[in-house]
């Protein structure tokens, strides 16, 4: 299951970055409902990615980079962007959702281009430090997530 869990995370960025993507677009059509669902499913699938990227380190602990030393430091400075990017993203996230269930569309259609756009961004770097770990290097050893994410 530790094996798996990492593709399974990486699959609900992707799908949920797909869908956002599917809803934005549906929304410059005008076609507000379909907008609301497919939102709301790339929401979903965003907090199941951090849920289930949570329970794996918990479980399982994070990990480390596997790759060549002379790729670790470039690839830590990637991932603490990527992380804080991550966070800009889901704070921005819950302030969008916040303005659309308040119906204050004002608000939700000025911050929506920005948040949407930084989770794209968010996706594609997480595919990248994905990548990275478990594909074009072997994985490292597991270890705990704070460890990991300043490279011991």
């Amino acid at each position: 299951m530790a094996q798996t869990l990492p593709y399974i995370n990486e699959a609900f960025i992707i799908l949920s970055a797909i869908s956002m993507a599917i809803g934005w677009y549906l929304i410059r059509q005008r076609r507000v409902e379909a907008h609301k669902r497919f939102m709301l499913t790339g929401s979903v699938l965003a907090a199941l990615f951090f849920i289930s990227y949570v329970l794996k380190t918990f479980v399982y602990g994070d990990t480390a980079f596997g790759g060549p030393a002379q790729y670790k430091l470039p690839y830590q400075i990637f991932l603490q962007a990527h992380s804080i990017l991550a966070t800009v993203a889901a704070v921005l996230g819950v302030i969008t959702l916040v303005f659309a269930f308040k119906a204050n569309f004002r608000k939700h259609r000025k911050i929506g281009p920005w948040t949407a756009s930084t989770w794209f961004v968010t996706a594609a770097t997480g595919l990248a430090v994905f990548l990275m770990l478990y594909v074009v290097f072997p994985p490292g050893p597991t270890t705990n997530v704070f460890r990991a994410w300043i490279g011991h």
